[in-house]
């Protein structure tokens, strides 16, 4: 079965115009996680990395079994104010709304290299974000690995200097 096939569309979600590309019922399916988790660990196997980051939520169900995958730490990129010791923080846009995500400030050392891990790559905000609390930590981010890409919001124009692997792509 296609991966892409595993995926919901749902129009008009959470607002008009919006088509939401629904990840859980590729999730719910033991099989087809661990082979799109396997896909995308092929596909960044080419890259030295130290650590992967995900931001919260889906980067989580991304990013941890990616990162435990390769053999790699993970570290939690969450919104403001969930994080318990010292963070940095940065606020971005969202597709349909605005937000902030912070990072404890001792979570990658310089030097390190970072794997960003996401679900979907859209218009770049929260990537771009998480690239930058990486990069102000002294990370260097070696690529951004996601589920689906959609590529008419040209999300990768935002990440001009890091290399983007994803699984799938659509439209929009």
């Amino acid at each position: 079965m296609d991966f892409k096939e595993m995926i919901r569309v749902i129009p008009d979600f959470p607002q008009p115009g919006i088509s939401f590309k629904d990840i859980t019922t590729l999730l719910k399916d033991g099989e087809m996680y661990r082979r799109a988790i396997d896909a995308l660990k092929e596909r960044v196997a080419h890259l030295k990395i130290d650590v992967i980051a995900g931001p919260e939520a889906r980067g989580f169900v991304i990013g941890a079994p990616l990162a435990y995958a390769l053999g790699v730490g993970f570290v939690p990129i969450r919104k403001s104010g969930k994080l318990p010791y010292e963070t940095i923080e940065a606020g971005y846009d969202l597709e349909y709304g605005k937000d902030s995500l912070a990072v404890h400030t001792d979570s990658v050392l310089p030097g390190q290299n970072v794997l960003i891990a996401d679900d979907l790559l859209a218009t770049g905000g929260t990537i771009s974000t998480a690239v930058n609390l990486v990069r102000q930590l002294g990370g260097n981010v070696v690529g951004a690995a996601f589920l689906i890409e959609l590529e008419l919001l040209e999300g990768r124009k935002k990440l001009p200097d890091v290399e983007v692997v994803s699984l799938l792509s659509y439209e929009v």
